[in-house]
């Protein structure tokens, strides 16, 4: 079966010298509720959809809508996209999809892709960030985030750093601190805060984030636990 993930477009997206930010779940659901919460906050459109016969076949009704799980919310004025995801992907889908977001983040004239992980322990700030370019660490330093010089960063995060160094794209991974192994709101704030120093003109409204990360977290939860079945027998 094919691991092709393909993206279809359904208005015109403009985000040259913009920025793409990953929500893709990963460790964690932090990156996930933060990025739907910036969705929800600023005006964001739905932009396209992300498929593969790879992808669990669910549908995500909202408000009386399906919706596919996988989708592209972009801003066009404010020059920013979103890839928002309810779905986990398997670990054999991650450098299909990393690599579909650069490809997407090159040929849309992204100038910074912004992903994030969350890790229990091992760091001393709430948020620090490694880069991909001496041009990336640039913008970290400017915005006032420390940058790490020793990690380990796992998934789809990990495959853009690598990749982002290889081919001069500017990529930004920010390691989001949380003692917790359930979600956690803080850590989950404390991002939404590092985004809006880092993408111009979005903004997170945080106590509309602590009403609705818990009905966000649950949404993922479950799509997570619908597909889990399915999960076992399409990625055999």
């Amino acid at each position: 079966m094919s691991s092709d993930i393909d993206i279809k477009e359904i208005i015109p997206i403009n985000v040259e010298n913009g920025i793409l930010i990953n929500g893709f779940p990963s460790t964690g659901l932090t990156s996930a509720v933060a990025t739907e919460s910036l969705i929800n906050t600023t005006e964001f459109e739905l932009g396209g959809i992300i498929d593969s016969d790879r992808f669990p076949p669910i549908s995500i009704v909202k408000n009386g809508l399906p919706n596919y799980p996988t989708r592209i919310f972009v801003n066009n004025e404010l020059k920013v996209a979103v890839f928002s995801s309810y779905l986990t992907l398997d670990v054999s889908l991650h450098k299909t999809a990393a690599k579909l977001m650069l490809n997407w983040a090159k040929e849309k004239k992204c100038s910074t892709i912004i992903s994030s992980i969350t890790v229990k322990g091992g760091i001393n700030e709430e948020v620090v960030a490694v880069a991909s370019t001496g041009t990336a660490r640039g913008k970290l330093v400017k915005a006032g985030i420390t940058v790490i010089e020793n990690a380990t960063i796992p998934g789809i995060s990990g495959v853009l750093l690598n990749e982002g160094m290889l081919n001069g794209q500017d990529v930004i991974v920010l390691l989001i601190s949380s003692d917790k192994d359930i979600p956690d709101f803080t850590a989950t704030s404390n991002l939404c805060n590092v985004l809006t120093k880092l993408v111009p003109g979005v903004s997170c409204n945080l106590t509309k984030l602590e009403k609705e990360s818990k009905i966000i977290e649950q949404q993922i939860q479950q799509a997570t636990d619908n597909t889990k079945e399915l999960g076992d027998n399409i990625y055999r």
